[in-house]
């Protein structure tokens, strides 16, 4: 037997292996990423949209352009947030819409962007309300439709006194706190979802045993890093420089296009340190660990230059070949947690919560 197989193969058995220490090294696995990564983030996530809902509220009591300077700020922060728990695309979030509440995307058809556009000259008095907000449309009521309000044709309209477009603003962010709020509450509640995740059993109508509940937390780094590569890079990168489409990009007008994407990765490499994953992995193995924390590194290094419109990004050759080598990086973090992770942790992994997108 070849020396990989056998290391899988006794991984394989660890994992499933139906006694208590199977159980208890996968809830303490669960229990790590909880309470050292999803937690916090959704906490970060929660006092962020505070401060974005309260500057929308100085906004619209004080228009000036230091106060639009201030809540185009607060939705950096926002975005930076939300950009690090987003990874974790199961459980509560998925409960509500409130994953494609939060951010609507892609929005391949523009299907989005032309409702908001119909709100703001319609002047829809139901998306001023936060509470009538949150039964429309998701494409209304996220961080695309704020982004747009924010920095999108007519925004600077805001620093006079645009009555509507700032009410239509305070109303998302408001809504947007309060879909934060939920979430927190809902990590954080002893029998929610956290107890579920932790307490797999035949009883259990997701998890039915540690092997599954870890599959899902692995599951969370092979869908983030499609997340990344294929869905964010891979919409406006192109093959070639004139193949780029910059306005494709995520958050292309606030210029957060790269913050985002660092943000999806370092939350990635977050939730590996915290979870303590690449700890079970055997001894043939263990440099997976060493090897996925490298990667990180080098993705954060090809972004870390990389300031300012995405557009101007692209229109550079050296920041551009950056963004590529930045989405070799990205396969290369697919490959070790999809394949050779998972592999040597006996896990089936591959299942993407993207497939059909």
């Amino acid at each position: 037997m070849r020396p990989g197989a056998a290391a899988c193969l006794v991984v394989a058995v660890f994992l499933a292996n139906a006694g208590i220490a199977q159980a208890s090294k996968a809830t303490d696995l669960v229990a790590n990423a909880i309470d050292g990564f999803i937690r916090p983030g959704y906490q970060s996530f929660n006092r962020s949209t505070s401060a974005l809902s309260e500057a929308g509220e100085t906004l619209c009591a004080s228009p000036s352009q230091a106060n639009l300077d201030a809540i185009r700020a607060a939705f950096a922060t926002t975005v930076d947030a939300w950009s690090r728990i987003e990874i974790i695309r199961f459980g509560p979030v998925m409960e509500q819409n409130r994953l494609e509440r939060i951010l609507y995307w892609p929005d391949r058809k523009s299907i989005g962007l032309k409702q908001v556009q119909a709100a703001l000259a319609d002047e829809d008095p139901t998306a001023t309300d936060a509470a009538t907000l949150a039964e429309k449309s998701v494409a209304l009521q996220g961080l695309g439709a704020l982004e747009f309000v924010l920095f999108g044709t007519g925004s600077e309209a805001l620093a006079a006194g645009n009555t509507y477009r700032c009410a239509y603003g305070e109303a998302i962010a408001e809504n947007l706190h309060t879909i934060a709020g939920e979430l927190d509450s809902a990590w954080s509640d002893p029998n929610g979802f956290a107890k579920v995740w932790t307490t797999p059993s035949d009883e259990n109508p997701i998890f039915r045993d540690g092997k599954e509940a870890v599959t899902e937390l692995m599951d969370v780094f092979v869908t983030g890093t499609e997340l990344v590569r294929d869905v964010r890079l891979g919409g406006f990168l192109g093959e070639e420089a004139g193949q780029d489409k910059p306005r494709q990009a995520l958050f292309w007008r606030s210029g957060q296009t790269v913050p985002s994407l660092a943000g999806n990765m370092a939350g990635m490499r977050a939730l590996l340190d915290a979870s303590k994953l690449a700890g079970t992995l055997p001894a043939e193995q263990a440099f997976l660990g060493s090897s996925a924390l490298f990667e990180f590194s080098n993705a954060a290094n090809a972004l870390s230059t990389l300031h300012g419109p995405i557009a101007d990004v692209l229109t550079d050759p050296n920041k551009r070949a950056k963004l590529a080598y930045f989405g070799v990086v990205t396969s290369s973090l697919s490959g070790i947690f999809g394949t050779q992770m998972s592999g040597a942790l006996g896990l089936t992994s591959g299942f993407s919560s993207l497939d059909g997108d």
